[in-house]
């Protein structure tokens, strides 16, 4: 059976990326330019006696007389403000503080004095107008307050079809300016879900329908990206986020399948029925991908380019070795085996060389390495019932641990800044989502509906 992807989901990707350097960094042709409005002063906004500035971003400018363009006008403050606090590099003012402050019909009219009473350091202003059909022009600038001047003004240029993105930009633009930060507002998580209520046709044992989800870093556009109806996992993105790998049961056994998102074809199916192969894993530099077969007979690591071709055999063990997931240099490989008995996390050069086992606990999985300039391993780690999210520092070889047995927790991904930790928990019941800074600080569900697995987070 083939696997198609749908010409509307395939279309609102497009969309979802194709505003200002959103679409730069997911390589959208024709996507809106990013533009400024007026010359901006280079200066960074401070806080009181070393605190972290005092953000506020209030209700943006409506400019067109449309229920369209309020409703987007409203929705992209409250965003914006949410990106921004995710990051948690700014006291963010709750918005509810801020109601009695007369509404800016223009950037003129901003009352800098009130916002001055009420502490705020750094004020975000948008505005929006829809020029078409289905068209905004959006900008957003950054003043401080204290000195009244512009710090950041930016103009976007794009579709009315997920305002959303605009907000997502500028939060990212702002942590970059301000900060020197990589935001992850634009990137995007992909997960596998059963939320469909679909059985799996003409199988031995009745099984649930998984099909792979789509969705931005915050929970919001969750969109179904397979229709196969029958069992999709372990997806992961290609480095450029142009695509995906997963596991795919095409008729009985798995098989590695990539799509490319934005070239409107079927997936290339790479491994072709030869044995069993599931869980990819990408090179950085997205030329191959490390895989897990019984080709041979027994569970090894495997290593082929992105088109399938020069298959070669990394590892040669009796036990059963999985889970594999590249350094950031592309030189080494972790992945899990239980050749010491119970299931721990190794190391080894990507040629097949100088093992090395990372762990000695009592049962450890799905280890994946944080992109630089962190340089630690995420994994889960049995702890009692279930297990729990534990950090490995190569550096200096310590371990902490970010999830304290609520529930079990499993399949750590890092986000592309190495800031922050999505993972599947049963906390809340069923199999879900969720998001935590790698501090063990800010914890966010992001999926509510079905049982939902083995995140991903796109670079």
């Amino acid at each position: 059976m083939r696997f198609r992807l749908p010409v509307t989901i395939l279309a609102a990707m497009v969309a979802l990326t194709a505003t200002g350097r959103g679409a730069a960094r997911q390589g959208v042709a024709g996507a809106p330019r990013p533009q400024q409005p007026q010359t901006e002063i280079n200066m960074t906004i401070s806080g009181d006696a070393g605190a972290q500035p005092r953000y506020a971003v209030p209700d943006f400018i409506v400019r067109s007389s449309d229920p369209e363009t309020a409703a987007a006008a409203r929705l992209m403050g409250t965003v914006l403000w949410d990106d921004l606090a995710f990051e948690r590099e700014f006291y963010m003012v709750p918005r509810d503080t801020y109601k009695s402050i007369p509404a800016a019909r223009a950037f003129a009219e901003i009352a800098f004095d009130r916002w001055k009473e009420l502490g705020v350091d750094g004020l975000v202003v948008g505005s929006v107008e829809k020029t078409g059909a289905n068209a905004f022009r959006v900008e957003v600038r950054l003043f401080d307050v204290k000195s009244k001047a512009s710090v950041i003004a930016k103009e976007y240029n794009g579709t009315a079809a997920n305002p959303r993105l605009y907000a997502h930009t500028a939060a990212d633009d702002i942590h970059s300016q301000q900060r020197g930060l990589r935001g992850v507002a634009r990137t995007k998580l992909t997960f596998s879900s059963d939320r469909d209520n679909e059985r799996v046709a003409n199988t031995v044992q009745a099984r649930d329908v998984k099909e792979i989800y789509v969705a931005d870093y915050d929970g919001a556009n969750q969109r179904r990206f397979t229709t196969a109806h029958k069992l999709n996992i372990t997806p992961v993105w290609s480095p450029d986020a142009r695509s995906l790998a997963w596991t795919a049961f095409q008729r009985v056994t798995p098989d590695i399948l990539v799509s490319n998102i934005y070239a409107g074809m079927p997936p290339e199916n790479l491994t072709g029925g030869r044995g069993q192969n599931w869980l990819p894993s990408w090179s950085p530099d997205g030329t191959r991908i490390c895989f897990v077969s019984t080709r041979d007979g027994n569970s090894e690591l495997y290593v082929m380019n992105r088109d399938g071709s020069n298959v070669t055999r990394l590892t040669n063990n009796p036990a059963i070795d999985v889970s594999p997931t590249w350094s950031p240099s592309g030189t080494q490989i972790a992945f899990t085996s239980d050749r010491s008995g119970a299931p721990q996390i190794y190391i080894i050069d990507a040629d097949g060389r100088n093992l090395f086992k990372m762990t000695a606990e009592s049962w450890c999985d799905r280890p994946t390495w944080s992109p630089a300039p962190f340089n630690e391993i995420a994994y889960a780690s049995r702890t009692g019932a279930g297990y729990d999210i534990k950090i490995y520092d190569l550096a200096t070889q310590e371990r902490r641990q970010l999830t304290f047995g609520e529930g079990s927790n499993e399949s750590p991904a890092y986000a592309a800044n190495g800031r922050h930790v999505a993972f599947m928990s049963t906390r809340t019941g069923k199999k879900q989502i969720f998001v935590l800074g790698r501090d063990g600080r800010g914890l966010k569900q992001i999926t509510t509906v079905g049982n939902n697995y083995t995140p991903d987070w796109s670079k």
